[in-house]
């Protein structure tokens, strides 16, 4: 997609500016915090905060460190999933992931850093625009809540993992994690984009619905790519959601069922955004993601 191919060229470039070199003691933490951030990787979320702010009518480079944000909040969130507390993974983009390289303790303190900094630069992208503070402030507000939803999320799927989960809600339990662990970002992503301009309730609405099931169905994609396809096209282990006894779309209704659902919630996104979609992008993207190989 053309489109995608702007966004995320204008975000990765974006993405090499947006933390500060690191002098001195601070030095390894900002490498350390760089060497994740800049490794590559879809950059869905900076994409969708862009695609959304220019449907609402803002300007692309107002959007940006909003874009940005997103990316480090994501990047912390796999830097501490793949610590040996959590997922213990030693392979993230095709490369040995953060704690093999710098050690536990500075992986969750580049982590760390990733997370403030997201608001730091959000908070100097408000300074420079006093007159759309109140903008500003609506679109840094969407992606703290991103943020605080996906630990939630994260945080139940843990407790599944380590406490097994509850018998006859395995289902609920498997909707709450996917919608907050994955989705809350996706649809964070696109109502800070949409905030930064002249959005009205109809396409808040849109996509805030669109983002829910694109969120979802990403997971199922994900659930069923582990399941399904090898570390190297992936560029992550592969096979250990079923090692560790997960609870995934695959654990719960098998690899038949979750593709069935895939295409479902593909669809469902796609109706969803159809009456704020004039030129077909969004419909496109899902579409696409229903495809992808890694």
């Amino acid at each position: 997609m053309e489109q995608m191919e702007r966004y995320r060229a204008l975000a990765e470039e974006a993405l090499h500016h947006c933390l500060p070199d690191g002098a001195g003691y601070s030095r390894t933490l900002f490498d350390a915090a760089r060497y994740s951030l800049l490794a590559g990787g879809k950059r869905l979320r900076p994409c969708l905060v862009l695609a959304a702010a220019e449907r609402a009518g803002a300007a692309l480079e107002e959007a940006l460190p909003y874009a940005c944000a997103m990316e480090m909040i994501h990047t912390y969130s796999l830097i501490h999933d793949d610590l040996p507390a959590m997922d213990n993974d030693t392979l993230r983009r095709g490369r040995p992931t953060s704690h093999v390289v710098y050690g536990e303790a500075m992986a969750i303190l580049a982590g760390d850093c990733l997370l403030t900094h997201a608001f730091v630069h959000m908070a100097g992208a408000a300074r420079r625009h006093p007159e759309r503070a109140q903008a500003h402030l609506r679109a840094a507000g969407r992606v703290a809540e991103a943020a605080e939803a996906m630990a939630a999320g994260q945080a139940v799927d843990v407790l599944c993992e380590k406490q097994g989960a509850q018998a006859g809600r395995e289902a609920d339990q498997l909707k709450f994690i996917h919608e907050n662990k994955t989705a809350a970002m996706i649809r964070g992503a696109l109502l800070a984009g949409a905030e930064l301009g002249d959005a009205d309730d109809a396409l808040l609405a849109a996509l805030s619905l669109y983002g829910n099931r694109l969120g979802v169905a990403f997971q199922v994609a994900d659930d069923i790519l582990d399941a399904c396809s090898t570390s190297q096209q992936m560029g992550k282990t592969v096979g250990k959601d079923a090692a560790a006894g997960k609870l995934t779309y695959v654990s719960l209704f098998g690899v038949e069922k979750s593709k069935a659902r895939l295409e479902a919630l593909t669809e469902e996104a796609i109706a969803s955004v159809a009456p704020v979609d004039r030129d077909g992008f969004f419909a496109s993207l899902a579409r696409e993601l229903l495809t992808r190989k890694q």
